[in-house]
């Protein structure tokens, strides 16, 4: 009997695991912050800020050209918590389909408040507010996802940004690479990026040259945006 609960109840944390996992990192090229897209009950399309904080959520929609998709709205549960709460969760969403999400109220954590604290399973972590200020307040982990930035002390033109993702490093160009294409991604794990340069047809300068814009990597994909 107690083999058949625990296999049930192994089972149970699996199925609700499974039901948040990280589908996109989204990486601007335009020099924008990073962004984790999480497929939520395997249909809603969540995205979230590396600060910890909800952008915006809804279905993918498969029919445009592009990326990523446009979402279109979700048009089933969504629960808030009310008036009743802390100041730093109240409005926030409390349910988006079946995933509750819990966060960090200013009696808790002062440097943390509003930040999403758990989603079901899946507890975040933050860098906390005496660590490198490049890296203050951004997402530590997520479950056994971890994130690291570049800190204030990198180069100029990628200091503060995504730097890996697990074991997925992230690499730019530096400040004083060339000016079309300084700053943007360099390497994702073992696929590297050119562009073409100042020096190149004006309308081409600073565009991919080789290397594509998605790639799938140890489970997740990743998209440059311009």
């Amino acid at each position: 009997m107690k083999k058949i609960m625990f296999a049930g109840a192994a089972c149970l944390f699996f199925i609700t695991a499974s039901a948040q996992r990280i589908n996109k990192i989204i990486i601007s090229n335009g020099g924008g912050p990073a962004v984790i897209s999480y497929l939520v009950d395997d249909v809603i399309t969540l995205n979230i800020s590396m600060d910890g904080k909800i952008i915006d959520y809804g279905l993918e929609n498969n029919t445009g050209r592009g990326y990523p998709l446009r979402l279109e709205k979700y048009m089933g549960r969504v629960e808030y918590y009310d008036s009743n709460e802390n100041v730093s969760i109240k409005g926030k969403i409390k349910y988006l389909g079946r995933t509750s999400f819990t966060y960090f109220s200013s009696t808790e954590n002062e440097a943390f408040k509003g930040k999403i604290k758990t989603m079901n399973t899946i507890p975040f972590d933050y860098y906390a507010a005496y660590e490198n200020e490049a890296l203050r307040g951004r997402i530590k982990s997520a479950g056994q996802e971890t994130f690291s930035f570049y800190s204030s002390y990198d180069n100029e033109a990628y200091k503060g940004k995504l730097k890996s993702v697990g074991n997925s490093v992230i690499t730019y160009y530096a400040s004083f690479d060339d000016k079309a294409f300084r700053g943007k991604v360099k390497t994702i794990d073992r696929f590297p990026y050119t562009y073409y340069s100042s020096y190149d047809n004006r309308d081409y300068q600073g565009s991919m040259k080789s290397g594509y814009p998605i790639q799938f990597i140890n489970g997740i994909n990743y998209y440059i945006r311009y």
